[in-house]
């Protein structure tokens, strides 16, 4: 039977997993508590990092149905769990792991879909999600401009043919 501290974190675990849209698994052995402090801060609004025990988490990952983590979860595990943009989070674990190599990213969960520690790094290697609708955003807007620019060469091309017949009846008469 489990004992009910064990329950409490496998609880506390899952309900993470079910609160956030991604997960990012990494390995922090080697870290100072001073860097894990500077990394949770440098997350702070988008995530938050908790260090985990495996076979916990195992059996909260399976509780809140994700799959796809257990080949992961060897070593000293932390997971980053992220309910902001998964883009900025995944961009803070790369940035932080490019300045301390110690800090490893085994993989994560995106949406329910496993994702390997280089899909991550794919995704953090996106721009944030304000960049990329304002890209869409301008991209739409340039073919509204196009297509109203057809519309209107029609209508002005036709426009101009007028005021040439009529300038040539008016030289003519």
């Amino acid at each position: 039977m489990a004992r009910p501290d064990k329950a409490a974190a496998v609880a506390q675990v899952a309900d993470k997993f079910r609160e956030s849209n991604a997960a990012v698994l990494t390995e922090y052995r080697g870290l100072t508590v001073a860097q894990l402090k500077e990394l949770r801060r440098s997350l702070s609004g988008n995530a938050t990092y908790a260090v985990v025990k495996n076979t916990l988490t195992q059996i909260a990952a399976k509780e809140a149905g994700i799959e796809g983590l257990d080949a992961n979860l060897t070593g000293p595990s932390a997971i980053a769990f992220v309910t902001g943009d998964p883009v900025m989070a995944a961009k803070g674990l790369r940035d932080f792991a490019k300045a301390n190599p110690a800090l490893v990213i085994k993989g994560g969960v995106l949406d329910g879909a496993a994702m390997t520690a280089a899909e991550i790094t794919k995704l953090a290697d996106l721009e944030s999600r304000e960049v990329l609708l304002a890209k869409a955003a301008g991209a739409m807007k340039a073919k509204m401009s196009m297509a109203a620019c057809m519309f209107n060469a029609k209508t002005a091309g036709a426009a101009r043919a007028i005021d040439a017949l009529r300038q040539k009846q008016e030289s003519a008469a």
